[in-house]
Parts: structure tokens; sequence; C-alpha cells
């Protein structure tokens, strides 16, 4: 590679060569054993524009050491290195990734209005939201006292966008879907459960839905005199909790002192208070069986917290939508309709400035915050539309917007295609339940595609994620690369362990020659034929059962560090 070109959106886009680099943009440095290294993204793609300044979803990355040192490591650390590299690599393609040179795609429309615009969007930033903070440090204190680095400094965002140009009744405006991912607590589905003590909850998420609107005789395109939104958060059960992967479908489920849970869980309303106002909590786990004890605990907890800015409702989804009456969710949206007037959403005027702000917050979970969550989350998100849209004078007064089967598409599209991102993030699979989203009505292709769905998640969690788990880890901070001599990647297994998966390999391959081709051992005697058939059938249930009481040593586990909580809950006996 003989250049380096630096494209920082003030000069004329510049063709990949064979021979030169196109950076886009500095993500950061990181430190590893052998010294700095460079993230930079040098492939991108338009998603389109909010008031007129341009988004992009980052595609190609590269990480250039800054030193050449790897060559001088121990052995071990060579080796390391390595993997610390691919760790970030494969973090940077799980993750989608977006940016805007101009636009602050980490704060809602109404926080960016109480802002000083003058500002540089790094300092402007969220911090909750600017997922490359930790890597952007060193460019951040050089941009302290030297402003110059400062355009270096480029905030990115892992989560959703989507823009689109839309027509209702022949009157076009802009629908935006902006999904935020918290960089603190984040993590993979087992391995980042409930709250920390500094009031962070796992998989938490802000989703800000945008309508840009010029006029019904507006021309393309639309620079947003009339802006409106609404934000929706979803996060963890705010209390101590964690589930314990065992090679079981349904792992162990441990819930921590619920004293203890409760002073985190001040410290986690406490912030989302500030930031939005009165918190109207939609819990959907189930109301009996497994997920029984963590409906009770957050009933609890809030009871404990005592606030009356904390408005808790309890709805089973699983129960009230079953046997495919997803039309009952009108249910959960008719209880809230006086919350939803009541905290009414952001509105700004180009004539008047800013006529509305939105005083509280919708927060929903499930058990992942995932697909439940989202489902319910798209269908309050169309009823607020609805009424901005009966404001702006696009829809009629009792007009709704299932009348409009082409804008429908593209809403269902945007919000399912959210949910696939976010599940996709934290879960390693697409989302449940997503048919509903795309089509208004659950189906029994839906369904099987949430079997499959749910089949890799199974295989994903057990056996996947402690790699994408140490990926998050390095990249965001939590963990970082010291002197130690000794390897985070070095796990020995006792010689039972070890000769568990050739032994199984091996019986399931007798196993089914011995079904499908017999003629091969010359066996004569049913009496014998059935002997062998049940001894290699033993082997096999004897291996699944050692590997469920070791199960330890058969899930993938994160390597740089212990999953939050899990030391705990391993410490006390199953229930």
């Amino acid at each position: 590679m003989n250049s380096i070109s630096f494209h920082l959106d003030t000069v004329p886009d510049v063709s990949d060569q064979q021979t030169s680099l196109v950076i886009y943009g500095i993500m950061g440095f990181i430190q590893l054993h052998a010294g700095d290294y460079m993230l930079v993204v040098t492939g991108r793609e338009s998603i389109g524009s909010i008031q007129g300044k341009p988004i992009y979803q980052a595609n190609r990355f590269e990480i250039i050491p800054l030193a050449n040192g790897v060559a001088n490591l121990p052995a071990d650390q060579q080796t390391d290195e390595g993997v610390f590299v691919d760790l970030l690599q494969q973090h940077l393609k799980s993750g989608v990734i977006y940016y805007s040179p101009s636009y602050d795609l980490t704060q809602s429309l109404q926080r960016q209005a109480k802002l000083d615009a003058s500002q540089p969007l790094w300092k402007r930033s969220d911090e909750r939201f600017f997922w490359n903070k930790f890597i952007s440090s060193k460019l951040i204190d050089a941009a302290e006292t030297d402003p110059e680095f400062g355009a270096f400094v480029m905030p990115l965002l892992q989560g959703f966008v989507q823009v689109s140009v839309c027509r209702v009744n022949n009157q076009p405006f802009v629908l935006g879907l902006i999904t935020r991912r918290s960089r603190h607590r984040p993590g993979t589905r087992y391995f980042s459960r409930g709250v920390d003590a500094h009031g962070h909850v796992s998989n938490y998420v802000e989703t800000e839905q945008l309508a840009l609107y010029d006029g019904p005789d507006a021309k393309l395109p639309l620079s947003g005199q009339r802006q409106m939104a609404y934000v929706q958060t979803r996060g963890s059960i705010p209390v101590y909790w964690a589930q314990l992967i065992n090679l079981k479908y349904t792992p162990r489920l441990w819930v921590g002192d619920s004293k203890k849970s409760a002073a985190a869980a001040r410290l986690h309303f406490d912030e989302q208070i500030t930031t939005y106002g009165d918190q109207y909590l939609i819990n959907l786990v189930n109301t009996k069986g497994y997920e029984l004890p963590m409906g009770q605990a957050y009933a609890n907890v809030v009871k404990q917290l005592n606030d009356p800015r904390l408005h808790y409702t309890h709805f089973d989804f699983h129960k009230e939508c079953s046997k495919m009456r997803w039309h009952r969710i009108q249910l959960l949206v008719d209880d809230l309709k006086d919350a939803l007037i009541a905290q009414g959403y952001y509105e700004y005027d180009a004539k008047q400035g800013v006529t509305k702000t939105q005083t509280s917050v919708v927060r929903t979970n499930c058990m992942d915050c995932l697909d439940r969550t989202n489902v319910v989350q798209s269908t309050l998100a169309k009823w607020v539309l609805t009424s901005q849209l009966r404001e702006l004078g696009v829809l009629g007064t009792n007009e709704v917007l299932d009348q409009h089967e082409a804008f429908m598409s593209i809403f269902r599209s945007a919000w399912a295609d959210n949910a696939d991102r976010v599940s996709s993030m934290y879960s390693g699979t697409g989302a449940l339940k997503t048919d509903f989203t795309r089509t208004g009505n659950r189906t029994k292709a839906g369904a099987l595609q949430d079997l499959n769905n749910s089949i890799t998640r199974y295989i994903k969690n057990n056996f996947l994620d402690g790699q994408r788990q140490d990926g998050f880890d390095l990249f965001l901070g939590n963990y970082r690369v010291g002197t130690d001599a000794s390897s985070p990647f070095v796990t020995e297994k006792p010689l039972r362990v070890r000769a568990l998966p050739p032994i199984v390999v091996f019986s399931l391959l007798m196993l089914l020659l011995h079904l499908l081709r017999p003629s091969l051992f010359g066996l004569h005697s049913l009496t014998t034929y059935l002997a062998i058939l049940i001894f290699w059938i033993s082997v096999l249930m004897s291996a699944v059962k050692f590997a469920l009481r070791h199960s330890e040593f058969f899930v993938d586990l994160p390597h740089l560090l212990s999953p939050p909580q899990t030391a705990d809950a391993s410490s006390e006996k199953p229930n």
C-alpha cells in the first residue's frame, strides 16, 4: 500500500485504489502489546440525510499498527496480539456503526435544541451513545490542547438508522428511526444481564422516531420546517440477576439481594428521570413459570423505591396475546392512552421555534428487551405518529394510518429491521415476532422462523458468545491490555473433558452406520444388533449427562473478564 488518503467530507470523493487506502474517518487508537493501533473507517454507505445533513453507515474498517513491534514480542504475546486484533475485527463487522460529519446522531432532537450548536460534535455528543469514546480518548485529549485535532474526532453510533421519504394523502414527509445502543454495560445475551452498581442496565437502547414536514406542496429534499420526534427506551430489568448458561435450553435463573438491587435501581432511575422525566415502566414478562421471579423482583424494587415518578404496569404479553390474538396489544395502548397524551412529543416550527416537548418516557422490557419489547414499542410509535400527522394536517381528524397500506409497509419494515438489528447485536440472531411487525399479522411462517432463530440463538449463546463478549470488553475499554506475561486465552481442561468431543463424534458415527448400513458389520443376530445399538445410545446419553454436569468446561465463556454477577450467582446453590 503506497499511500493513505484522508477524506473528511471537505474534499471531493476519492476512489479506492489498489495502491492507496481511503480513510473516511479515524475511529480512534487502542494499545495492545506491540503498541498503538489506529482503527479507521475505509468504506461507507449513504443512509440519507436529516435537516440536509448526511448520514453514513460504516461498512469497511482497517486496523493499522503504528509500531512494528510484534516481531519483538515473546511468542505467547505474539499469539495473543493476533487474537486481540481478530476480536476487534469481529466486533467491527458484527456491530452496525453509523456516523455523520454534521448531524449529532447520539442526541435526540429535543436534547439537541438545548445544546450549543457552535460546539464540535464530539463535545455535544451524549456520552452514553458515543460508542468509540474510549478509543477516541487520545484524540480528545489532544483536541483539548489543540482544537485542530478535534476535526479527527468522529463520534460513532452503534444501533440502527433509517431515513425514508414517505407520502400520505399525497403529502411528503420524512420518517426517521434512530436507535442508540448504550456503551455502558454492553455485551451478549447471557453474559450481560440486569443492573450494575452504577445504575447501568444491560441492553439499554433509546429509540427516536422522527417526522419532518415542509408543507403539503413541498419539493424534495425536505429541510424539516416542522419537526416532530418521539422517544422510547428499553433496558434490562434493573435488579441484580443473571442466567447461567449450562447447555440447557433454559439457563439457571439467579436473582440477587433485593436491597442491593433497590440501591442500584435508584441510581438508574435517577439518571433516567433527569434525562427524560417520569418513567412509564412496561414489564412484559410472564406472570407465571420461569419468568415469574423476574416480574416479582421488578415490582418489589419499584415498591421499595416508592417514587411517584415511576408508573409501573405489568402486561403479560404471552398470556394476553396467546393463540395469535395479537390485536390485544391494543389493550395496553388503551391503558396508556392518558399517559401518552400527557407526555406529548417534541415539536419544532421554523417560524416559532420549539412549541412542544416530551415530558416523560415509556421504558419497556421483556426478558431480553428484544422481541416482545419491539412489538409494543412499534405499536406505541404508530399511535403517536398518528397524532402527529393529524396535527400536521396530513391525516384527517378520524383517519388512521392503517388505511394507507403503502406507507404502513414502509413503517412496518423500518421497525422490523430495527428489531433485527438490535437483536443481532445482543443475541446473535434477528428478532422473534417480526412477522407481526412487518405485516400486522402473526403467521405460521413467522412462528417457524422464530423457531429457527431460537435454535440458532441457543447454539451461539452457548458456544460462540464468549468471543463476542471479549470483543465488546476490548473495544469499549472494559478490558485493557497490560504488561502481564500470562495469557488470558490459555485455559487448561481435564483430559476427560478434552476427550469427550471425539468420543461423541465417534459414537454418533457408529450409531448412524449401524442404523443406515448394518451390513458393513456382518451382523446376523437381531439380539446382537439391538445390543450394539443400545450400547452406542448409552455412550451418547452418558456423554450428554457428563457435559450437563460439567457444563462450565463446554460453554464458550469470555476470557478477558468474568461475566457480571456470575461469581455471586455461581456461589449459591441452584434453586
